[in-house]
């Protein structure tokens, strides 16, 4: 899935968060949380800027300024790989600072991949025209 354009790959990442805000049981979770987050994939130069704020999910293509967390992913094949094959684990993504709350940055990440993991297998938005 690597072989996405730029434009392509933060549609279909933009998606997945409308995807996720629109879960019930995710936004249950988040329903107490204010976050701001950044999420970048080196290799391409993709960054955006994810507002967690009481269970809903909006994404901004710039970068924060002071993001609590920042989730980084060498490579966009890395990226797409854990959507692709639906993993849990933190290895591919670097933290930064270290989540103290590891259990909450594992759901917040099992949750956009497995939005993505969806987007990726069907990508169209509502009104049935292709993300890619």
């Amino acid at each position: 899935m690597t072989s996405l354009s730029k434009r392509a790959a933060r549609r279909v990442i933009q998606r997945a968060f409308v995807l996720m805000g629109r879960d019930k049981a995710l936004r249950q979770h988040f329903r107490e949380a204010t976050l701001v987050t950044l999420w970048t994939i080196e290799d391409r130069q993709l960054q955006w800027t994810v507002y967690l704020h009481h269970g809903k999910f909006e994404v901004e293509r710039r970068p924060a300024r002071a993001p609590a967390l920042t989730f980084t992913w060498a490579t966009a094949e890395e990226f797409f790989q854990q959507a692709e094959r639906g993993e849990n684990t933190l290895g591919a993504v670097q933290i930064v600072p270290p989540p103290e709350r590891r259990r909450f940055t594992e759901t917040l990440l099992r949750g956009f991949f497995a939005c993505l993991h969806r987007v990726l297998a069907n990508p169209v938005d509502d009104v049935g025209e292709p993300l890619v």
